[in-house]
């Protein structure tokens, strides 16, 4: 009969577990039935592996099932995981093309205000000219000419002037009829634009809907996988052995693996507490401000809002947030109250999470360190609360919180926006 690969230390302990809960269960489980479409799929109990035992064409078959079934738990996961990646990848391409095109219609935007202003300042100067002129002929000077012709060198100049300045004035009014036309072709092209954002915006939030749906089938297909495939090899390293007495061989093993995670978990802790008490750039967390807002990691700013070139793809691109650098794992904060909108692969955002603040605002918190999202979809939490963990994931090229602000969908610099409620970043 083959024998089993070894198993690791973390698979051992998770196999112990199961044996444990098989061992006990005694037959009294005969239907796995995890969440997700694997749902309708029946699991061999610990009886139906017993019986198994009693020939070899009848072990060797369950032998089959059993590892045909821990094959369709792998399939399942890693084509969910990968369906995830890619719904990600369309909501991060989508939400940056709504970005760019609100940045470029607010730059059309203030470029017609800014031509407004001059045609008005233009069309003024015209009418400060054209009153002039309207003073200058109210005084007769042909009339004037013929009757004191002594004084017609003056009056020679008066006329000569008056030429010029009438001269002068039809420019001036050519000039403000231009600038008026360049400041409506102007205020066209932002009106067009911003008609534009609306579908923009709405692709976007299409798209982050599709990837949270995505990120919730994949964590579900994970959840079957790791709770029935523990079982599933179990009951196949018991069909494969001679072994005798397979629970207490690996009893240790569970005590060890308790211990090095615990050591794990100790360490993460202090490296999270050394990056909450740094003074580099500031801290994260903490007692919100009079505002409702927090800072919302540590660490100083390493990139800030606007067109860049992105250091993970090397393209010209907007970046709309700014990166605040603390040590890998340490926490991320909610910067106000709000509700989980987001948690999931976001694409080049890594793992994501996205909050609805209130009153049109939202924050965006990205690259999360796998595992390291704490919350889930629709869970309200609190200005102050650790919602995530630092880490590298999506377009990194290293441990950083990537942190955004947004007005009515429409990403804004955080930093004078969370000044404005008395937090630096």
């Amino acid at each position: 009969m083959p024998t089993s690969s070894p198993l690791s230390l973390r698979r051992r302990s998770r196999f112990v577990a199961a044996v444990v809960a098989v061992a006990l269960a005694a037959g009294g489980v005969a239907v796995l039935t995890p969440s997700g479409p694997a749902s309708a799929v029946s699991y061999p109990s610990w009886d139906d592996v017993q019986k198994a035992k009693a020939s070899t064409q009848a072990q060797q078959d369950k032998v089959d099932e059993i590892k045909s079934l821990i094959d369709t738990l792998k399939d399942e996961a890693t084509s969910k995981q990968r369906a995830a990646e890619a719904a990600g990848t369309a909501y991060q391409t989508a939400q940056t093309k709504y970005d760019e095109a609100t940045l470029k219609q607010q730059k059309l935007q203030g470029q017609a205000d800014d031509a407004r202003k001059t045609a008005s300042a233009s069309e003024a100067q015209a009418g400060q000219l054209a009153a002039q002129l309207g003073r200058a002929s109210s005084n007769d000077v042909s009339t004037d000419l013929l009757a004191h012709p002594g004084k017609s060198t003056d009056l020679l100049y008066e006329l000569g002037a008056m030429s010029k300045l009438s001269e002068q004035a039809d420019g001036i009014y050519a000039q403000a009829s231009q600038d008026r036309g360049v400041a409506q072709g102007l205020a066209d092209k932002a009106d067009a634009a911003k008609r534009a954002l609306g579908s923009l915006a709405a692709a976007a939030e299409s798209k982050m809907h599709e990837a949270q749906g995505a990120a919730d089938a994949a964590q579900a297909a994970v959840a079957a996988q790791n709770d029935n495939q523990d079982r599933l090899e179990a009951q196949l390293t018991l069909l494969t052995t001679k072994q005798q007495g397979v629970e207490a061989k690996y009893k240790k093993g569970v005590e060890e693996e308790k211990k090095r995670q615990a050591q794990i978990a100790a360490a993460a802790a202090r490296a999270a507490a050394r990056a909450a008490a740094t003074t580099s750039g500031g801290t994260g967390g903490g007692t919100p401000t009079s505002s409702g807002w927090v800072r919302p990691t540590g660490g100083y700013q390493t990139s800030g809002f606007g067109m860049r070139v992105d250091p993970y793809t090397h393209a010209t691109a907007l970046h709309a947030g700014v990166d605040l650098a603390p040590a890998c794992y340490a926490p991320i904060y909610a910067a106000h109250d709000g509700i989980v909108t987001f948690a999931g692969n976001g694409g080049g955002y890594g793992n994501e999470v996205v909050l609805d603040n209130g009153g049109g605002i939202s924050t965006a918190y990205g690259h999360v360190v796998d595992g390291g999202i704490l919350v889930s979809y629709g869970q309200h939490v609190s200005a102050g609360q650790q919602i995530a963990k630092v880490g590298s994931t999506g377009w990194s090229t290293g441990c950083h919180l990537h942190f955004e602000t947004r007005v009515n969908g429409a990403a804004t610099d955080p930093v004078p926006f969370m000044a404005a409620r008395g937090i630096s970043v």
